[in-house]
């Protein structure tokens, strides 16, 4: 059941949405459905048009769209295309002083330090406030956002973002991305505990539909379990989140933990785990489909 989006004051701020994809559509239409007016842009134009019904303007440039918004959000793929996106110089002049700009991409943290240095220099404010929960919590409203920045900026986008899910403030600029690896290695991680047990249950001759529900409610349960080992039951590994975006995050950590010298052995297995399932043609597929590099692994299907 979705819930509903609150009602937008009379003072609402535009907001521009830079990025109109599996997660900007859903999270610019809640936008839009909460009165708050968005000015809507994609390099894909015809993707950012589906939001008319909805009431917002579709720009034509990038520039176009943050030189009358309030907040900028971007929801773009990584932090390359951010770059070449926020920081082109046509998007910097057209963004005024005051505005603040949150991006809600999954990029590194120091990425997010950089822009938000450089956003400063320029007159904007900036916050990184990647999300969790996936298209279902992006249609929903039920997203979990965790922010990086100030606390008056987090306070700022709260009356916007609350349309969108549960905001943290988790610390400073790049914290936000740095809460957002730790979800994905987690993620990750666990996608891979979870194919893995299933399938030697398999082996064994167990019901692995079976065992998945056996286990549901003990210590082994979690939205893993529930979620992703459903589709592994039912092979179902139509995309919502790619194996290529879990390994771009999967790396993402690997370089923050390097460069603030942290060893992590396992995050580092998994990323070897999710590339040997890109090498093998399952980029594309969901990132439950690490049941399958682990399954043919196994000699099973």
């Amino acid at each position: 059941m979705n819930h509903t989006a609150p009602a937008a004051t009379p003072s609402s701020p535009t907001v521009a949405v830079l990025g109109i994809g599996l997660m900007g559509f859903p999270m610019a239409r809640r936008l839009c459905e909460a009165n708050i007016p968005v000015r809507a842009w994609n390099r894909s134009r015809s993707k950012a048009e589906r939001l008319l019904p909805f009431g917002a303007r579709v720009a034509d440039s990038a520039a176009e769209a943050v030189a009358q918004a309030d907040l900028v959000i971007t929801l773009l793929e990584n932090g390359e295309v951010v770059e070449s996106v926020l920081m082109h110089p046509d998007t910097l002049a057209a963004i005024r002083p005051g505005t603040l700009v949150i991006d809600m991409s999954s990029i590194l943290p120091a990425q997010a330090r950089d822009h938000a240095q450089r956003l400063a220099s320029h007159g904007a404010q900036h916050m990184d406030a990647p999300v969790s929960g996936g298209t279902v919590g992006a249609e929903q409203g039920t997203l979990a956002i965790m922010a990086g920045g100030e606390a008056a900026d987090v306070e700022r986008a709260r009356p916007v973002l609350e349309a969108l899910g549960r905001l943290t403030h988790v610390g400073p600029h790049g914290a936000g991305q740095l809460a957002k690896l730790a979800n994905q290695m987690i993620v990750g991680i666990t996608i891979g505990a979870v194919a893995e047990a299933l399938l030697m249950c398999e082996k064994g001759g167990a019901d692995m539909g079976q065992v998945r529900q056996a286990i549901t409610g003990g210590f082994a349960d979690s939205r893993i379990l529930q979620v992703h080992g459903e589709r592994m039951v039912q092979r179902d590994f139509t995309k919502r989140a790619a194996i290529t975006v879990q390994l771009k995050d999967m790396r993402n950590a690997l370089t923050t933990a390097q460069a603030v010298g942290f060893e992590a052995p396992i995050t580092t297995l998994f990323e070897q785990l999710f590339s040997q399932a890109v090498e093998h043609g399952l980029g594309d597929l969901d990132h439950s489909a690490l049941f399958v590099e682990l399954a043919q692994r196994n000699g099973m299907r």
